[in-house]
């Protein structure tokens, strides 16, 4: 079985996750993502990339199996967990950084770097029965990576709510707390993403894809800084050709 598979309709490309009921980020897995999101930067066809990790577990995190068989390594599996969190990094960063939006849906439980994923993405989706958690400390450990993700998505409380207790958390509690963008009853939870990813498939445009940019950029800055770079980006939005005129008369008042 390949790790994940790719579909690509009405400019939404669609990369579903594969490998077993639980979709662990195997480093195959990883390497899979990553290519798929970095060759979708210079498709023209595609204007939206939506992840999905179908049934009762979107991700489990990562493929523990996988890191258990490499203890046998004559370097007791430190060239392997070097290389599976450093292309990990890579990969959550290109999604991160996605010239194209970037949407996730969610059916079921998204547990340590299955939740990363999830932060890293521009617009999350989730069932009402989907669940949420960092469960590293369980086992005396820490989601350490993940946590990158998930505090750019929220607040410093709600990270250490999941990371310091590793509880599941609800799809209403991670909306609660910034990191899903709407919850829904698992039956209407398909339909709605679609609507979402083909408009803004046939809304997304060059000139939309300098403004995502220069919102990202700015999020990070001092204020004046953040006017300073959204300006210019402005300022480039209205002079380009491609930009269509404003209504004039009474439809612009309506």
């Amino acid at each position: 079985m390949e790790p994940i598979s790719i579909t690509r309709a009405e400019g939404v490309l669609t990369l579903t996750l594969e490998n077993g009921v639980a979709h662990p980020l195997s480093l195959g897995m990883i390497r899979a993502l990553h290519e798929a999101v970095s060759a979708a930067q210079d498709d023209d066809e595609t204007r939206v990339i939506l992840i999905h990790g179908p049934g009762r577990i979107f991700c489990a995190g990562h493929d523990l199996k996988e890191v258990a068989a490499h203890r046998a390594d004559a370097d007791g599996g430190r060239a392997y967990v070097t290389e599976l969190f450093t292309e990990c990094a890579a990969m959550m960063q290109a999604v991160a950084n996605s010239h194209k939006p970037t949407v996730v849906r969610v059916e079921g439980l998204a547990t340590a770097a299955g939740l990363q994923l999830i932060a890293a993405c521009d617009l999350a989706f989730a069932s009402d029965n989907a669940r949420f958690c960092l469960p590293g400390i369980r086992r005396g450990g820490f989601c350490t990576t993940p946590s990158v993700a998930v505090a750019r998505a929220t607040h410093r409380k709600a990270l250490m709510a999941l990371a310091l207790t590793g509880e599941e958390k609800s799809a209403d509690w991670a909306l609660s707390q910034g990191i899903l963008t709407e919850v829904l009853p698992e039956a209407e939870l398909p339909a709605r993403v679609a609507e979402i990813t083909q408009t803004l498939a046939s809304r997304f445009s060059a000139i939309s894809q300098a403004g995502l940019a220069a919102t990202r950029a700015q999020m990070a800055l001092p204020l004046d800084q953040a006017y300073a770079v959204a300006t210019e980006a402005m300022i480039g939005h209205f002079m380009d050709p491609a930009l269509p005129d404003p209504p004039m008369g009474k439809k612009a008042a309506e």
